[in-house]
């Protein structure tokens, strides 16, 4: 028996093009989760795993073991929030209060910023495990051979904002290409680039002071992976360098090149204000 044409479905033969439209579309209206509150209460597992016993994933195992006490209280529901005077007992012994610690890196060239398995690879986390005693994970990630600001922490909520699509963090990158840059290439970038997960412009991009005309500065928001790489690589080019200058406002002065240094008072309210 025929089917009636009526009920049949059009074949959908979706082109790039489409694709790349519905990327866009989908990306323009993405709401995302909510900001974070920067609650004083935190989940126990988070809590655990702060304090440096173990990650949250085997705090979990922890708590659903009945191990951990708090406020002489065994609590084996994995969502329980705790207060900054509750105190926290695993295996009889009292967890004290992390510290919410946030530590700019000027990373190097050849280290990478992920904190998977190493396997004897040179990593970012490294250079700061002697900044302190607590856990600390990089915000967001830098190429193995890119350089510059890197910043870590065990504010999970703060590092949520940073890359939450509403706030959009601003990153500056000192550029070099293997090719000169011209002024109609610059323009481009500003316009905006099709790449295959959709259109991207950066904020600004122009040559950088007393550099050649292979070097630019661009600014962006953008969290896609190597979207600067693909930027240029889609206009003919390749990057040679990549140095991030600034970050949510944070600058690379008076940091040198593998070192690291701890936030201020005040920069650490900027970057939980700022909208």
């Amino acid at each position: 028996m025929r089917r009636d044409k009526k009920n049949q479905k059009p074949e959908k033969n979706v082109s790039k093009r489409d694709k790349r439209k519905y990327i866009e579309y989908k990306q323009k209206h993405k709401k995302g989760d909510p900001l974070p509150s920067f609650s004083d209460e935190v989940r126990l597992n988070k809590f655990i795993s702060n304090a440096g016993i173990c990650s949250r994933r085997e705090a979990d195992v922890l708590i659903a073991a009945g191990v951990v006490m708090v406020n002489n209280k065994v609590i084996t529901e994995l969502g329980y929030k705790v207060k900054p005077d509750d105190e926290v007992k695993y295996d009889g012994e009292t967890i004290k209060s992390y510290n919410k610690r946030y530590v700019l890196l000027n990373k190097p060239k050849g280290f990478y910023s992920t904190l998977g398995e190493s396997k004897g690879r040179k990593t970012a986390v490294k250079l700061v495990q002697k900044a302190c005693k607590e856990l600390l994970f990089p915000v967001d990630k830098l190429d193995k051979d890119a350089t510059g600001l890197l910043l870590f922490t065990n504010d999970s909520d703060l590092s949520k904002k940073l890359n939450h699509p509403r706030f959009q963090s601003k990153k500056l990158y000192h550029v070099e290409l293997n090719k000169p840059v011209t002024q109609g290439h610059l323009k481009k970038l500003q316009e905006g680039v099709d790449l295959e997960d959709g259109k991207t412009k950066v904020i600004h991009a122009s040559h950088v002071e007393d550099g050649t005309s292979r070097e630019v500065g661009v600014e962006i928001s953008s969290g896609k992976k190597q979207v600067i790489h693909r930027m240029f690589e889609s206009m003919g080019m390749a990057v040679v360098k990549l140095d991030r200058v600034r970050f949510s406002g944070l600058t690379k002065k008076d940091l040198p090149r593998g070192m690291f240094r701890h936030l201020t008072e005040n920069e650490i309210s900027f970057l939980k204000m700022s909208k």
